[in-house]
């Protein structure tokens, strides 16, 4: 005869990118049992996806995770090797039990507990939900159709994929722009277009810029509404390889797109131009959709969020990498205060009888 003993997690943590690395360090130092599940096959988070001409000198600063510096690294390198390589001796480091190749589809609730229904069925006290963006581009549509190729930026691989094209590069963001600049470096002809005006703002100096966007960011996430895109917040930094992007003519926007024809865009000043491609470099949405049956989306479309972390519609329910923890610097710090507050949740929780450490799912065992 056998029987069924169930094991529940005090916490498992969705995604292993820098918020959920981050996060696992924090619990593991608490002596939390926990278990991380990563869609990914290997380490590296979304990291690991991006091109190979994103070299580390080009990239945004990347944070370290916490009590492990990021070392002196070739700064031409691309980042993708880099971070993977670094994330993956922190899972080593640290001896998080991290379980790639193991994406989470939905996420239910069993009375106090949550269920994770992943490669397996998991079942935690407490969920750190750090999936980012990378998963879910936001494609813009536009009236007609243009029948030439078209590449998320999820999907730029070099500026080899638009070797002799003409191409449009969509979007007002940080990642259009440097696709710009490389693209016209590598000889390749572009146009870009934006919805408004490039908001360009001169490079920041001292750290309360830096908080004084963080503190943007919370206003809305604290309201329930949905966070702002990075460039909608920080604008576009005046650096000195954009500025002269712009006095060439490559960094200056067309405008709005009106509609597309098989081989052409037409602007809203009534302009058409003949393409060969287009990349739309129009950012991405937070993944959320495996917490779609929590029902925790406002009206409004975002998450009601207490102290940056906590969702208030579902108690036990943390976010790290939303919000103002989108960036390395954001979700370390996020990483932290989301295991803390999952720890001090659990210790408030009553232990059920079938409470086990370590295993996180079902298990058969027979009767003596």
């Amino acid at each position: 005869m056998c029987r069924v003993t169930l094991i529940v997690y005090s916490t498992i943590v969705i995604g292993a990118g820098q918020a959920g690395l981050a996060a696992a360090y924090h619990l593991a130092k608490r002596g939390i049992d926990f278990l991380v599940l990563d869609a990914n096959p290997g380490p590296g988070g979304a990291w690991q996806h991006r091109w190979d001409a994103l070299t580390l000198g080009t990239a945004h600063h990347i944070h370290p995770l916490p009590d492990f510096p990021l070392e002196v690294q070739d700064s031409t390198r691309p980042a993708s090797q880099v971070v993977s390589e670094y994330y993956a001796e922190y899972e080593r480091r640290f001896s998080l039990p991290v379980r790639h190749g193991s994406p989470v589809t939905s996420v239910t609730r069993d009375g106090e507990n949550f269920v994770v229904h992943a490669d397996a069925k998991y079942r935690a006290r407490t969920i750190i939900n750090a999936t980012g963006t990378w998963t879910n581009p936001f494609w813009p549509v536009y009236p007609g159709q243009f029948d030439g190729p078209q590449v998320h930026t999820n999907g730029f691989r070099s500026p080899q994929q638009f070797a002799g094209q003409r191409v449009l590069v969509v979007g007002a963001g940080a990642s259009a722009t440097q696709f710009i600049v490389q693209l016209r470096a590598a000889g390749v002809d572009t146009l870009w277009s934006t919805r408004s005006a490039p908001d360009w703002r001169e490079e920041p100096t001292g750290a309360e810029w830096g908080l004084e966007v963080e503190r943007q960011v919370n206003e809305r996430t604290s309201a329930g509404l949905p966070p702002k895109s990075v460039v909608g917040t920080t604008g576009l930094l005046l650096t000195p390889v954009m500025r002269a992007g712009i006095a060439s003519g490559a960094l200056v926007s067309r405008g709005k797109i009106d509609h597309l024809e098989s081989d052409a865009v037409v602007f809203t000043d009534g302009s058409r131009e003949k393409i060969d491609a287009i990349l739309w470099a129009t950012g991405f949405r937070h993944a959320h959709r495996h917490l779609r049956d929590l029902k925790l989306h406002t009206a409004a479309g975002g998450i009601l969020l207490e102290d940056g972390v906590a969702a208030v519609e579902v108690p036990g329910l943390f976010f790290v990498g939303y919000g103002a923890s989108a960036s390395t610097l954001g979700a370390t710090r996020a990483g932290r205060k989301a295991a803390l507050a999952a720890a001090r949740y659990v210790q408030r929780m009553p232990v059920s009888a079938t409470q086990l450490a370590g295993l996180g799912e079902y298990r058969w065992r027979a009767l003596p």
